[in-house]
Parts: C-alpha cells; structure tokens; sequence
C-alpha cells in the first residue's frame, strides 16, 4: 500500500542494529500508528546490494511511548535452539533490548522528540529514493558493453 511506506531510523550497534519504523495509517492526515523497532544485523553493503539478517524479534510501541509489546519472541527462541542465532548474538540482542527500553524510559534517542515525530506524515506524493549503483557494478556494466 502505498500510503503505508515506513520511514526508518536506524542506529547501528556492534552486531545487532534497532531500526525503527515509523508506520502512518492510511487515512486523511496519516497518523502515527506504531514505533516499529526491528532487531537486525546491520545492513551491508554488496556489489549485488544489500545484505540484512532479520533476527526475528521486534517490538512495537504506542505513539505517545506509554505502552509497548514484545513481537515474535517465539520464533526468536526457535532460531535460538536451531543455532541461527549464536550466543554472542544472542547478547548482542539482549543488550540491544536493553538499550532501546532505556532510551523508551528516558525519551533519549529517537525517541526524545516523538511529538514531532507523531506529528510526521507521509506524502505518498513524494518520489521513492533512488540509490546509486556500486561502482564496481557499474564498471562491470560498462566493460562489458565496451
């Protein structure tokens, strides 16, 4: 949908990063419906793109920051047992866990200015971001048509 788009704020961290998504509903006005914070490796950068590794376990916040739930715990603990996760992860996670429940507490972080951010809309006017092609790509590209 395309009212839908998230917007991401990303904070890297060792070998866990938070992303947080901001979620608008689709109506007039386009509300804040949720923070959306995504437990991930971070994003890295390939000649083919890039590489990200979902770590399963998310959390999802009110917009106002007075409530919020634990996602996919379940699945989080099955990649556990099969290993997916490792134990440095693991910690990785947890501290990561740690960090964003502190900066929720404090209102820190991204989350010192949720008003502002509540108050964010999308544009579904607004042209999607076009990333530039890695170079090493490109000079593939032109070599081969040379």
């Amino acid at each position: 949908m395309a009212g839908d788009r998230p917007a991401a704020v990303q904070a890297p961290g060792g070998l866990v990063q938070h992303q947080r998504l901001l979620r608008p509903r689709r109506r007039r006005g386009s509300r804040l419906r949720n923070w959306y914070v995504n437990f991930e490796h971070p994003t890295r950068r390939t000649e083919a793109g890039f590489d990200t590794f979902d770590l399963a376990l998310d959390l999802v916040v009110t917009p106002d920051l007075t409530h919020w739930e634990w996602k996919d715990e379940d699945e989080y603990a099955h990649v556990r047992r099969l290993g997916i996760v490792s134990d440095a992860e693991h910690q990785a996670v947890d501290d990561a866990r740690a960090q964003v429940t502190a900066m929720l507490a404090d209102r820190s972080g991204v989350f010192a200015q949720a008003g502002r951010w509540a108050a964010w809309t999308w544009e579904p006017a607004w042209p999607a971001p076009r990333l530039p092609r890695p170079a090493a790509a490109l000079e593939r590209v032109v070599s081969k048509e040379g």
